[in-house]
């Protein structure tokens, strides 16, 4: 089984050296098209709160580096075939570490509990709603359909996510694409580079 808590660790600090923040690292199947899975790397520059082309093309260099350097040294950090998917959080961005609930704060969120995540087996799982921020390890949501404010235990989260709307998207930075016309990925290797010119 991939030990993702390794690869956190692995991961983090050449992230930190391009001056990235890194957001999440998951396995996940595979979207390329071809089954299989993908080890998701997501970071961001906190200047833009997003990652361009460029950035993730670098990023997933030293990632891919790494980690053929380490099983080189004999040790597997991820079981099975597996492709790497670096990108930028996107608008409407996971929430994945404590600050992300405050920042994003009167914002719209949709969030899904683990499975009883109260204790009882029919409990709701799933809230969406205006974010109100966090308190000593609690999201507070004012959930839109129940119509009431809802204290949600952080470590019990499964997943978070921003909604998509207008307040959101017009809070965002512009996603820079410079560049994005000048980089391939072979399709065999995953490998990304700039494009020759002709």
């Amino acid at each position: 089984m991939t030990d993702l808590t390794r690869l956190i660790e692995l991961v983090e600090p050449e992230a930190k050296a391009l001056g990235f923040e890194l957001v999440r690292v998951q396995m996940m199947q595979s979207e390329a098209g071809e089954g299989g899975q993908a080890l998701q790397i997501m970071a961001e520059d906190p200047a833009t709160g997003q990652l361009i082309i460029e950035q993730c093309a670098e990023l997933s260099r030293r990632v891919s580096d790494l980690i053929d350097e380490r099983e080189e040294a004999g040790e597997q950090l991820v079981e099975g075939a597996y492709h790497l998917e670096v990108s930028s959080p996107g608008i409407d961005r996971p929430l994945t570490r404590n600050k992300d609930f405050t920042n994003w704060t009167g914002h719209e969120a949709r969030v899904v509990m683990q499975k009883g995540w109260t204790g009882e087996e029919k409990a709701q799982r799933v809230y969406k709603g205006e974010l109100k921020g966090l308190a000593d390890g609690v999201v507070i949501l004012d959930e839109a359909k129940m119509g009431v404010v809802v204290d949600l235990p952080r470590d019990k989260i499964h997943t978070a996510k921003l909604v998509l709307t207008d307040k959101l998207i017009a809070a965002t930075k512009p996603i820079d694409t410079t560049g994005v016309e000048d980089i391939v990925e072979d399709p065999v290797t995953g490998d990304v580079e700039e494009k020759a010119d002709d």
